[in-house]
């Protein structure tokens, strides 16, 4: 293994770590609120613009996850598969996009919505996640403190993801996302930010699974499709919570 890629493993696992001690007490908040809200009949959706929408993608949809959690897809910026790919980046910092997706999905009072942005800063996580909670659902916001005290906000307001959540999970990635840096680079590179964010969606995850076992809740999981029985299994499920379920037909 060449020496960057050692150090690469060695970024991912001390700011894995970081998270996982620093973070605890954060974690097991909203693993209580996402357990509570499963158990009460509520829903449960994610939102990430660009490459923020990886770990809200990989908490939906898949073997050993909670059948109940639901992208909320906002058209241009799930992901990074709009053409021009810039496009996504500006409309993200355009007013208006986030609050009339959630107006016109299921969401409602009560529910639950986690918001991830690395930088905290744009339009479109800041104004939705203010509008939920205008709205009654409770905000779990997963972001980098790092940002604010380094970057400008392109709200109007001046305030960021975290000034508008419930519950804030520090990712504690260095401003500009890169661990790495050799002579010759011209700017940092190796990004961890989505290793370390999808870590703590599935920590949430796990804890609150945990949570529901120990309510008397059975936690709706999936199987994998792979295992004999799983396809089963899970249409089963599928249809036990068509109403809090918002990915199938």
């Amino acid at each position: 293994m060449s020496d960057l890629a050692g150090q690469y493993f060695d970024a991912a696992l001390s700011l894995l770590r970081r998270a996982r001690d620093e973070e605890a007490a954060q974690v097991d908040r909203a693993a209580e609120v996402l357990a509570r809200t499963v158990a009460d009949g509520g829903r449960v959706f994610a939102f990430g613009a660009g490459h923020s929408s990886l770990p809200a993608q990989d908490v939906v949809y898949r073997a050993g996850g909670l059948v109940l959690m639901n992208l909320l897809s906002v058209p241009g910026v799930t992901g990074v598969d709009v053409m021009p790919a810039p496009l996504g980046s500006a409309l993200e910092r355009v007013s208006g996009l986030a609050t009339a997706t959630l107006d016109a999905s299921p969401a409602r009072r009560g529910d639950l919505l986690f918001v991830i942005s690395l930088s905290g800063r744009n339009m479109m996580p800041v104004e939705l996640a203010a509008h939920a909670r205008e709205r009654g659902l409770t905000v779990v916001g997963l972001t980098s403190l790092a940002y604010p005290a380094a970057v400008s906000s392109r709200h109007p307001s001046g305030t960021y993801l975290k000034d508008h959540c419930d519950i804030v999970l520090d990712t504690k990635i260095a401003v500009g996302d890169g661990e790495l840096r050799i002579e010759g680079a011209p700017t940092t590179f190796g990004p961890v930010s989505t290793i370390v964010t999808v870590a703590l969606m599935q920590a949430v995850i796990a804890t609150a699974v945990g949570r529901l076992t120990e309510m008397g809740v059975t936690p709706p999981l999936f199987r994998s499709g792979n295992i004999d029985g799983g396809t089963e299994w899970n249409a089963q499920l599928l249809a036990e919570q068509a109403d809090r379920v918002f990915y199938t037909f």
